[in-house]
């Protein structure tokens, strides 16, 4: 009795399968530990900024100069995030929360809002990018509504998903938003799940529509909306007048999401 033996050609589909899986599996473990890394590096790079604008106070000098400066040249000088807007002139700000990694600059473009979505802040690639300004913002508009990613491994604006439950909430009421011109420390009023509607949906809540704020009816119907709209009662509202914050990061409840916390400023 003959034996049968697999044909050649078929060995050659198995082995030719097994090198495909296995390059693939490298390829992807490659991109994964880029990925990792490129994170690691950019966090790294933020807490450098972050240190050097807390020691900033410490070390200021008065400059001496000749001229008398303009206001604008005076507030750089006096504010500890003068040098950061004199390393890259698109610094807008700087967001904190205490007790999280959200510690980072905003920056602003309003000719390409979403520059820094995948760049650093020395504009050179990055997975995590950049807290940005929102390119419709309007000066005196009363309201700061900035962007960030939610990132995997916690960083950028993955902690505000923690103010979904109201412990987290209580323990962390203020938010600081500092700008070149002054310092500010914000009272979350509200949070709340939401995303990108489309076009011809209708009786929705579009956060992201209120970029002037300036008009008592649009202020209203804004924070109407946001408390309406909140997981659950702060006990906190904003009245006319007062200037805004809001910070978005994506959410993946729904196609589309992001999560939502405004706050007033105190």
């Amino acid at each position: 009795m003959e034996r049968r033996t697999k044909p050649r050609k078929q060995r050659w589909y198995v082995m030719l399968g097994i090198l495909s899986s296995s390059v693939l599996l490298f390829v992807s473990l490659f991109m994964l530990g880029s990925s990792l890394l490129d994170l690691t590096e950019s966090q790294a790079a933020f807490e450098t900024l972050a240190d050097r604008v807390a020691e900033e106070p410490k070390n200021y000098k008065p400059p001496t100069v000749q001229a008398v400066p303009t206001p604008d040249e005076t507030t750089a000088v006096l504010s500890p995030y003068g040098a950061l807007k004199d390393e890259n002139s698109d610094f807008f700000g700087w967001i904190k929360i205490e007790g999280t990694k959200v510690d980072y600059p905003v920056m602003y473009t309003p000719q390409e809002p979403e520059y820094y979505l995948r760049r650093a802040f020395d504009k050179s690639d990055s997975i995590s990018g950049v807290p940005f300004l929102d390119g419709s913002y309007v000066e005196s508009g009363n309201h700061y509504l900035v962007y960030g990613h939610n990132m995997k491994n916690g960083t950028m604006f993955h902690a505000l998903l923690d103010y979904a439950k109201p412990e987290f909430w209580k323990e962390h009421p203020t938010i600081a938003f500092d700008t070149l011109q002054e310092d500010g420390a914000y009272t979350v009023i509200g949070a709340f799940y939401s995303r990108v509607y489309y076009q011809d949906e209708t009786d929705v809540f579009r956060f992201y529509s209120y970029p002037d704020l300036s008009g008592p009816e649009l202020f209203q119907e804004y924070v109407d909306n946001v408390e309406a709209a909140s997981l659950y009662d702060t006990g906190e509202t904003a009245a006319y007048g007062d200037t805004l914050l809001t910070l978005v990061t994506c959410s993946y409840h729904t196609e589309n999401g992001r999560f939502v916390v405004v706050a007033r400023k105190s």
